[in-house]
């Protein structure tokens, strides 16, 4: 069964490609390469032992995407590929907008056209906003977007909703809380072009000395220590979800227009104990401090799981400490491999 997965040389696209060749796909990658690299298809063949297909296409040309589905047969696809920095949404909030949107449209323009099936979006938890009721379930109501980005994902969810119920054909929106940590072998992880802002990574380039000191957002959240609250899951648990997604609809066993999934732990952390794990975890002490709140932040949000659990049979299965201590094997692998070239 081909899988298209647009974003594929991405963070959660790498993962996700080792995930569905070790279970029997055959990923077919789509990648501008505008946050990635190329050479991460060659660590997806070393861990999986298969050679894996690229394409170097922007969504945001029809007429170049249109090409590529008149040459492969797609069963389903995975897309993945949009721009995710909050903060830089807040900053630039047309860059994402067009990106963000216009991929998607041309997407679906084209699933409609060569009459297509089967769709997997990357939604996220930002869907839910500054949000009263924690846990918070696929049923809570949407809160007011914080960002730029947020607002894209709550688009496209209604964007893949009406094209659904228009065309006819099967998809869901995985909303998954905050990816982290990296493959057990240490050949892929969050390796991005720019200077990544999620937490983790922050980490862990600090623990290594690529950053003299980290910046913890805010310190006067309703929260147990002040700080933001978030469900950290493995990225590798991000990705068994997906592939769980599209075994599902293609079995056809998708009891509605377009179901949706919350991805997390069901459990939050504080910034501070996701630092604190990480300097028990690893023995690295880490230089941070306080500064105020980010544009766009959340205060807290964490996820019931419940739905992905009974329906898409699956469960997170690796804890914070699992997250931190493969970042870290991921972080050292990094360094070592940019000092063999130096």
């Amino acid at each position: 069964m081909n899988v298209l997965v647009t974003g594929g040389t991405g963070y959660i696209g790498s993962h996700t490609t080792v995930e569905l060749i070790n279970r029997g796909y055959t990923p077919i990658l789509v990648d501008n390469l505008s946050n990635s690299r190329e050479e991460v298809i060659q660590a997806i063949e070393k861990i999986t032992g298969k050679g894996v297909t690229f394409f170097n296409i922007d969504l945001c040309n029809r007429s170049e995407l249109k090409k590529f589905f008149e040459v492969y047969k797609i069963e389903a696809t995975i897309h993945f590929a949009a721009f995710k920095a909050v903060g830089e949404s807040v900053d630039f909030p047309l860059k994402y907008y067009r990106n963000n949107i216009q991929s998607l449209v041309n997407l679906l323009d084209l699933y409609n056209e060569f009459g297509l099936d089967n769709f997997v979006f990357s939604s996220s938890c930002s869907v839910y906003g500054q949000n009263d009721e924690q846990p918070v379930s696929e049923s809570t109501p949407l809160g007011k977007a914080e960002s730029p980005y947020a607002f894209t994902k709550q688009i496209g969810e209604k964007i893949l909703s009406d094209s659904i119920r228009a065309y006819k054909f099967k998809g869901c929106s995985l909303r998954y809380f905050n990816p982290a940590g990296s493959h057990e072998s240490a050949l892929i992880g969050e390796y991005p072009l720019q200077a990544p802002t999620n937490l983790v990574p922050v980490i862990t380039q600090t623990a290594i000395g690529k950053r003299k000191k980290m910046q913890v957002f805010g310190s006067d959240y309703n929260t147990p220590d002040g700080t933001c609250v978030r469900d950290y899951i493995h990225v590798m648990d991000i990705a068994s979800a997906h592939v769980d997604a599209i075994t599902r609809m293609a079995g056809g066993k998708v009891n509605q227009d377009m179901e949706i999934f919350n991805l997390g732990t069901g459990q939050g952390n504080t910034v501070l104990e996701v630092i604190k794990t990480f300097e028990k975890v690893t023995g690295q002490k880490l230089s941070y401090e306080m500064s105020p709140r980010r544009p766009g932040d959340v205060e807290k949000v964490y996820a019931d799981t419940g739905l992905a659990n009974s329906l898409l049979g699956w469960k997170a299965l690796r804890n914070l400490e699992d997250i931190v201590k493969t970042a870290w094997d991921w972080e050292k692998k990094l360094s070592e491999a940019n000092k063999s070239i130096a």
